[in-house]
């Protein structure tokens, strides 16, 4: 029988999910994961959001599948192919023209923080600026240049040499004055920073606590991004490709980035895959300036197109809207059994979570979870117990997930009741 004496011997100890859902997992399909002992779980982590669509949803699986049994070319630089031609021919029409946007696409390489690498690299050729504005609780990648846009110590602190040219300043925090403090913060500071190359954001933060800006103050940013002369950036990676509704985090808002990084869920299977997409006046990269050896492939490319083919169904739309208000639903009537202001949900869409005000809370829930069979994983320094549910998850599926969460709170809520009496 498996154990995890190859991995512990083996693994570097940078490894950090297997050491909270310590299981040997062997099978996926849809919202489960099977371990090798046949225990069933319920994936409310989703790779971290590369798995909106759940693990290995039929369509796409059978539109990878083919493709090799094809022979189809797998890795293939940046040369063209039938499977890039194809997803290029569905992105446009399926999300860029409804949308009206004249953008070109640009595949840095298969992770998300590459597509964060050539973005800001991208912005700093088209200003000739340096500095890069970013946010507190942001998070958009663990390479050095990505890595000086977040604000954690202990990411920042792993990077082992200095991280310049960024400028931290502070995210929305829900308060009706937070637009104009971040006016006056940037006016006050105007002579101590450099002018930026851009601005860079997540609408809805994922490592940072699931923090969901508010319009008005998305919008403040992308007027000051204008007024400066600076690009908006809008890092998509986690919160993109239908985690927040609609397929980008900024549909139905005013906000109109000039470059958006899109990975994880792009693919739709968990397949490697990351995309820029910049506006076409902003396209000055010479051929070459900016490459990687794995831009082309081609079983991503075939899997996400086959994935776009989901946004087509009015159907599945209207569902994952459905679900998104049963799963706010659940989150409120667990945080309602808790004493008042002890709980709070958080996020937005499918990217939701249960916030604590008390250190542990989450940690220990979380831990309570995976004993009943749930993986859901803990952000915003593990205050915030978070749920990706899969976007194709059924409405029976939920609703058992979530009579299991009910089952896991019971311990705190009869401590209330305990303390009350």
């Amino acid at each position: 029988m498996l154990d995890d004496a190859i991995f512990t011997r083996h693994e570097s100890q940078v490894r950090s999910y297997c050491r909270d859902f310590p299981a040997i997992f062997a099978r996926a399909k849809g919202p489960y994961l099977w371990d090798v002992h046949g225990s069933r779980y319920v994936d409310l982590l989703c790779g971290a959001g590369a798995l909106n669509y759940g693990h290995n949803e039929p369509s796409i699986a059978a539109a990878v599948r083919d493709y090799v049994l094809d022979d189809g070319p797998v890795t293939s630089l940046d040369l063209f192919t039938s499977a890039k031609h194809r997803f290029l021919e569905r992105f446009v029409e399926v999300v860029l023209e409804p949308r009206g946007m004249d953008y070109v696409m640009q595949f840095p390489g298969p992770a998300g923080t590459l597509a964060v690498e050539a973005a800001v690299k991208l912005a700093r050729k088209v200003t000739g600026r340096r500095n890069v504005i970013a946010f507190s609780g942001g998070f958009h990648g663990a390479s050095l240049g990505a890595l000086a846009l977040t604000s954690s110590p202990l990411l920042r602190g792993g990077a082992g040499t200095s991280l310049g040219d960024a400028t931290i300043l502070p995210y929305d925090d829900g308060r009706p004055e937070a637009s104009r403090r971040l006016r006056e913060h940037l006016l006050r500071t105007a002579n101590g920073i450099d002018p930026p190359a851009a601005f860079v954001l997540e609408t809805v933060q994922g490592e940072g606590g699931l923090d969901a800006a508010r319009p008005e103050w998305l919008g403040e940013v992308g007027r000051l991004a204008r007024e400066m002369g600076a690009l908006l950036i809008v890092d998509d990676i986690q919160a993109g490709c239908g985690r927040t509704g609609e397929f980008f985090s900024f549909d139905g808002i005013d906000l109109r980035p000039d470059i958006v990084c899109l990975s994880k869920s792009l693919s739709g299977i968990g397949l490697p895959m990351a995309m820029v997409l910049l506006r076409r006046d902003l396209d000055c990269w010479q051929p070459g300036e900016h490459n990687g050896t794995f831009r082309g492939n081609n079983l991503a490319f075939v899997a996400a197109t086959a994935a776009l083919d989901l946004w087509t169904d009015p159907g599945f739309r209207r569902r994952t809207g459905e679900l998104s208000q049963q799963v706010g639903g659940t989150l409120r009537e667990i945080a309602a059994m808790h004493r008042p202001g002890e709980v709070t949900v958080t996020g937005r869409g499918l990217m939701r979570g249960l916030r604590f005000s008390r250190p542990g809370q989450a940690e220990t829930l979380k831990a309570r979870l995976f004993s009943l069979g749930v993986i859901a994983e803990t952000s915003g320094s593990g205050r915030v117990l978070k749920m990706f549910p899969p976007l194709t998850i059924s409405a029976g599926q939920w609703y058992e997930t979530a009579e299991t969460m009910f089952e896991a709170v019971v311990p705190d809520t009869r401590a209330i009741t305990a303390t009350a009496a």
